[in-house]
């Protein structure tokens, strides 16, 4: 049974929202960036002309004034409007220009000094100009918000496109990681040597040809073993036999003990060899879950207490769960310590020991096979073969150690209904 693949990142740590931030935010700079210098630009083009038109305009009407000739139009001695700054300025004798709104209208104001500390100004009608940069403000938004919608869908297109490889990509390696050392990216840059090879093709090329080569020196080892297994169950059998023969003694009896561990060893190695390759087929039947756990701890011969909480009928193979059930209650027994109990509450069966409990590691990362801790006796198939079949039969198996001591496992199998 695969183990469900990890969830992918939220959406707010993807890297297709992180570039779309990120392009976002460059497109605003360089558009306020640009809006300004373009704003200053005209703004200040439209400012100078309508200054000199009106510093023109105050030409001619000091000329008329120190003529004593009648004032052009918009030209006058003091007039009511004029700015405060520019009537101090043109007081003091200096001239200038200011653009001040009159009667909520723009207007430019040039102003100089006349006799008695009066002011001369002329207005110029500014509507023009102002009307000018505002539309040009207006323009500068709107193509800045279009150039950046833009943009940022092309980028976000662009960028989805290389995040859906990528995840492409994470999903194969989690499917790898699972077990499925069929899973390929199959990613089209990678297979087309033609193509222009980006990153992602790169990594979903190396990704292929790393599960390709773990594929195949474990088929390898998994060929291997099954034929050293198969192999030595000839000359075992024969072996065994012969043992069988021997007059009875103690030499015999451990000779017989050896031949018999050997003979189980070896079944225990096709058994692995066949559940990695993955040609275990279910021959399923619907079992009452408690009368079965008591036919377990019948046949293994140990002094195992039964609890029945609640009892259920499973969907399941009879011979797979009893093998689950009788390797648990066996390595309790082995490498713990009593009262070993064997709880069945509905679908979960509990297997617990009050001895030392499971190693750090097998805790963590799961039953590995040859690998005893403490010099214990065995050879560590028994929990990798119970995990394995409970993954073909589609249930979980976990180990944990209990609080006040003991190793707990639990079995978490499909139900197929009520009692």
């Amino acid at each position: 049974m695969r183990r469900p693949l990890l969830r992918l990142p939220r959406w707010t740590a993807t890297l297709t929202w992180k570039a779309a931030a990120f392009i976002t935010v460059i497109c605003c700079g360089l558009a306020a960036l640009l809006g300004i210098l373009v704003h200053v630009s005209v703004t200040n083009q439209t400012v100078g002309e309508a200054r000199g038109r009106a510093l023109d305009r105050l030409d001619d009407a000091t000329t008329a004034y120190e003529a004593g000739d009648r004032l052009p139009p918009g030209a006058g001695v003091d007039p009511p409007g004029l700015p405060v700054t520019l009537r101090t300025l043109a007081a003091g004798g200096k001239r200038g220009t200011m653009v001040a709104d009159r009667a909520a209208h723009p207007t430019m104001w040039a102003a100089g000094p006349a006799d008695g500390g009066r002011a001369l100004a002329v207005q110029y009608d500014y509507a023009q100009g102002a009307h000018t940069i505002e539309t040009l403000d207006r323009s500068i938004v709107w193509s800045s918000a279009l150039a950046i919608g833009a943009t940022l869908l092309v980028g976000a297109f662009a960028v989805t496109r290389v995040t859906r490889r990528l995840h492409a990509t994470a999903l194969v390696a989690r499917r790898i990681s699972a077990g499925d050392l069929d899973a390929r990216v199959n990613d089209p840059c990678a297979q087309d040597p033609t193509r222009p090879q980006d990153e992602v093709a790169a990594v979903a090329g190396a990704l292929d040809t790393m599960a390709s080569s773990l594929q195949s020196k474990l088929l390898s080892e998994q060929r291997f073993t099954a034929d050293v297994a198969h192999e030595l169950r000839t000359p075992l059998t024969g072996l065994h036999a012969a043992a069988e023969l021997l007059p009875p003694g103690r030499p015999t009896e451990l000779v017989r003990d050896r031949v018999a561990a050997l003979r189980t060893l070896t079944e225990d190695l096709l058994e692995i060899s066949r559940l990695d390759a993955r040609s275990e087929r279910l021959d399923l039947d619907s079992e009452q879950l408690a009368p079965l756990a008591e036919r377990v701890v019948r046949g293994s011969g140990t002094d195992t207490e039964v609890r029945v909480v609640r009892d259920a009928r499973v969907e399941t193979d009879r011979r797979r769960l009893e093998r689950v059930l009788g390797n648990l209650v066996v390595n309790a027994h082995n490498h713990g310590a009593g009262p070993v109990v064997l709880t069945v509450d509905g679908p979960v069966v509990t297997v617990r020991d009050h001895g030392e409990g499971y190693p750090d590691y097998l805790v963590d990362h799961g039953p590995q096979r040859f690998r005893t801790e403490g010099g214990a006796k065995g050879h560590g198939l028994g929990l990798t073969i119970a995990l394995g079949q409970s993954e073909v039969l589609g249930a979980r198996l976990l180990f944990a150690n209990a609080p006040d001591g003991g190793a707990v496992a639990t079995l978490m199998l499909p139900q197929s209904g009520p009692v």
